[in-house]
């Protein structure tokens, strides 16, 4: 099933890129527990800071955000990052009721 709100995100991603913009895809690709967001949900991020769509909530997507700044400062090419919330933590992170979420960074272009 296609969902109309990630589409978005990939046309805004060749949008980006079309303008010369370092484009970071942040994907879920697996979740446990309580999960904000459904495993296929879509973020980017670019060189400038500028976002658009979502992976989670809370902490957790501003450490996604992050993340997707370390890749574009060092060039690399993809990495896999994990969240692990305990029920008592979850609602700190954005997790509300515990869970963990697996998410995939890459580069695009």
């Amino acid at each position: 099933m296609k969902n109309s709100f990630d589409e978005k995100v990939l046309e805004e991603a060749n949008d980006w890129i079309k303008a010369n913009k370092k484009v970071v895809l942040a994907t879920v690709v697996q979740t446990w527990g309580s999960s904000p967001r459904p495993a296929g949900s879509r973020m980017i991020v670019n060189e400038n800071g500028d976002f658009s769509g979502s992976v989670s909530g809370g902490c957790v997507e501003s450490a996604v955000v992050k993340e997707c700044f370390e890749i574009l400062k060092n060039n690399k090419l993809f990495k896999k990052i994990e969240f692990k919330v305990s029920n008592e933590s979850a609602w700190e992170v954005g997790l509300a009721c515990g869970g963990e979420i697996e998410v995939y960074l890459e580069q695009i272009n």
